[in-house]
């Protein structure tokens, strides 16, 4: 039996079968992995900061194609209006309309604070300034929790167009707001900047890759399979042609289909020929006897 495993008509068969299995699952685990990352975000395209100006307009609503790019905006902060956003992430943004000279302003996140007794808060913002950082579309307002929630003067739940225009009566909007992450030239006391992601697209689960990885792996069960059946019918050839091999108990060696000489009281000492009856001599040899010279 070790013999024929270890032939090597049989080796090449292992290493075959080996090979299959080990490609096999690796192709499989390949097509898994692609269809697990199908379903996580993709990142897209961050182009270069471009003005403000050029992707917002009074009036016009911010479209999906400009969430989250990389924007610059030039013009004057008007701190007398700056309001507080409460509830982000434990703390409060500090938010003011950005005048960028054209009769329009734009709602800049300045940055957060833990409280609204941070320096930060109260630090001047004078001047003409520089700001970098990535648009954002308006939040939805949510009026409901408005009328429960009182919150102190000066402060807002969410950055909205629609509750911005009634809150800082005057002056002209751009749709959705700008999340600054630096400032030229920098103020006196910073807020810490609010961290932003870059613009993605949803992801969607590709099932034809999980398909592709299912397909693999029957292909490597299936050359264990094969593998197993040849291996099988190299065993059983052996087994028919060793001479050597132990034959069944009470079988009969050579032709099974042979009359045995044993008669039924048990074996003859000879064969008798043809036609003698019980009584008749022996038949003796035709040679002539040898004399002596």
């Amino acid at each position: 039996m070790l013999r024929t495993l270890f032939s090597a008509r049989v080796v090449v068969l292992h290493l075959l079968a080996v090979g299959a299995l080990v490609v096999c699952g690796l192709l499989g685990r390949w097509q898994l992995g692609v269809f697990e990352e199908s379903g996580k975000p993709q990142s897209l395209l961050d182009p270069p900061p471009v003005a403000v100006a050029t992707l917002t307009a009074p009036g016009e609503h911010l479209t999906a194609d400009k969430v989250s790019r990389r924007v610059t905006a030039e013009g004057t902060f008007d701190v007398s209006k700056q309001l507080l956003v409460a509830e982000r992430d434990g703390g409060l943004w500090l938010l003011a309309p950005l005048d960028l000279g054209d009769g329009t302003s734009i709602p800049v996140v300045r940055g957060w604070v833990a409280t609204a007794g941070d320096p930060a808060v109260t630090a001047p913002a004078e001047g003409r300034v520089t700001v970098s950082g990535r648009l954002r579309p308006s939040e939805a307002t949510d009026s409901v929790q408005r009328r429960v929630r009182q919150l102190p003067p000066g402060q807002v739940l969410t950055v909205s167009s629609a509750e911005l225009i009634n809150v800082w009566r005057g002056t002209r909007l751009r749709d959705g707001f700008l999340v600054a992450t630096a400032q030229s030239p920098a103020p006196a006391v910073a807020a810490r900047p609010v961290s932003v992601s870059p613009p993605t697209e949803p992801g969607g689960l590709t099932w034809r890759n999980l398909a592709y990885a299912a397909q693999w792996w029957i292909f490597g069960l299936f050359a264990v399979f094969m593998w197993w059946h040849f291996v099988r019918d190299a065993l059983r050839g052996r087994t028919r042609r060793d001479p050597d091999a132990p034959s069944p108990a009470g079988s009969t060696l050579g032709d099974p289909d042979a009359p045995s000489s044993a008669g039924p009281d048990g074996p003859t000492s000879g064969d008798a020929a043809p036609g003698a009856g019980p009584g008749a001599e022996p038949e003796t040899s035709a040679l002539p006897a040898r004399t002596a010279p």
